[in-house]
């Protein structure tokens, strides 16, 4: 179930959903409850929808040039074999299109300071070492504003990490649309997903689910095989109490809230009708039949993958076929964008 906030600015573009994932490697659970299981749904919705990996925002801090390149392609496969269609979505790399780019440059001249010096998400990636960062971690928020106007998107995707960045592409559009006393931008709404929108750790129910996690045990990756994900399931972290019986007390307890929610998630139920099936009984039960869930919707997602890797030229021509069509589609913003500020075309 999705939610939209509306605005008035909405109405007079096409319904057009844009969202962009870093290829930063090491897929878990929470990328596909959270991420691309949504945005495979999304795409038999009544809106446009256009997903990029980008490949820019990963080089914000140092890449290995050809880990980079393979991250990237895994990540093109992971949203192919959870479900996307290439003939319904439009899927492409970032750096592929230049216009982002462009873009981004130009809205570095909108943003003001103060609005960058607000984003908590540079805050703490940089943390203690500010001084130290690159340039392209403190002003990548305008890139993502590019990367979502540049397609006149009206509709954005968003978890609790992201929302000061949409507000901040809100901002930039609505700026540039003042000062050059133009309509050409949207300002775009948040799409609110329903269950699971942010999985948790295993190990620590108020932690995010992350491949930097010390722990193996934090997280269930693509890759695992039905074993591992058995194992980790039944070490994930609970209390001594039985299941919750409702939700306002599943509430009070985070790690039993989190294993119910991937359940939902998973069986495409709400997490209220899952405390129903399983309301007082013992986590040992519960686990046993989350590993199994776990297994039959994640292990075939692991093996396409596998086949789309091996297969290069399939993968590309996907991936080219997508950069054309975002083209077509920035291409002419860009064009409009740089007529608008009076730069000249010839």
């Amino acid at each position: 179930m999705v939610s939209v906030l509306q605005n008035d600015s909405v109405g007079q573009f096409k319904k057009r959903v844009f969202s962009g994932v870093q290829p930063s490697g090491g897929l878990t659970l929470g990328n596909y409850l959270g991420a691309i299981k949504r945005f495979v749904q999304m795409q038999d919705d009544d809106y446009e929808t256009i997903y990029c990996v980008v490949d820019l925002h990963a080089i914000t801090v140092w890449q290995n040039p050809k880990v980079l390149r393979q991250n990237t392609r895994e990540l093109a496969a992971f949203f192919i074999a959870s479900g996307l269609d290439p003939s319904k979505s439009t899927l492409f790399t970032q750096s592929a299109v230049p216009e982002h780019a462009q873009l981004g440059w130009v809205f570095n001249c909108v943003a003001r300071m103060g609005w960058m010096q607000r984003m908590t998400q540079f805050k703490d990636k940089a943390g203690k070492n500010s001084e130290n960062v690159s340039v392209g971690l403190f002003s990548y928020p305008t890139l993502m504003a590019a990367d979502i106007l540049i397609y006149l998107a009206t509709h954005v995707p968003v978890g609790e990490d992201q929302k000061q960045h949409l507000e901040l592409t809100r901002d930039i559009a609505q700026k540039f649309n003042n000062d050059f006393q133009t309509d050409l931008f949207p300002i775009p709404e948040p799409l609110i997903f329903g269950e699971a929108t942010r999985v948790m750790s295993l190990r620590d129910g108020t932690k995010k689910m992350s491949k930097s996690d010390p722990s193996d045990y934090s997280r269930i990756m693509l890759n695992d095989d039905t074993d591992i994900i058995v194992q980790k399931i039944k070490k994930a972290k609970t209390d001594a109490y039985p299941l919750p019986s409702s939700l306002e007390e599943a509430k009070k307890r985070p790690e039993a809230l989190n294993l119910l929610t991937i359940f939902a998630a998973l069986n495409d139920v709400s997490t209220s009708s899952v405390i129903e099936e399983y309301s007082s009984k013992e986590f040992s039960l519960f686990k046993k039949d989350l590993a199994e869930l776990s297994s039959e919707k994640l292990n075939p997602i692991s093996l396409e993958m596998k086949k789309l890797m091996a297969d290069d030229k399939y993968l590309d021509e996907i991936m080219k076929k997508g950069r054309d069509k975002a083209i077509s589609i920035a291409e002419p913003v860009i064009n409009k964008v740089y007529d608008i500020i009076g730069f000249s075309n010839t």
